[in-house]
């Protein structure tokens, strides 16, 4: 199957949904590559290897907001 015709949507619209979730231009081309049914695990593959990266940015966030909560909780202990 060709990328034109893919089942779950339009190249044009996959690329955008692929850019919206932060995907980078070689991400993009690579998923792209894959072509044919025989393929799509590794299309699938990519995209997890994406959210997992994604998560991962996630997780270091909220360390680095909890770390905030702390020394807010500290200093307001402080004033008491």
């Amino acid at each position: 199957m060709s990328s034109e015709g893919m089942k779950f949507g339009t190249r044009a619209e996959i690329e955008q949904n692929l850019k919206d979730a932060g995907c980078s231009g070689r991400t993009i081309q690579e998923f792209f590559s894959y072509s044919g049914n025989d393929e799509e695990d590794k299309r699938i593959t990519l995209l997890e290897r994406h959210r997992e990266a994604l998560l991962d940015e996630v997780h270091n966030e909220e360390k680095k907001i909890s770390c905030l909560d702390y020394l807010i909780y500290r200093m307001r202990m402080a004033e008491k």
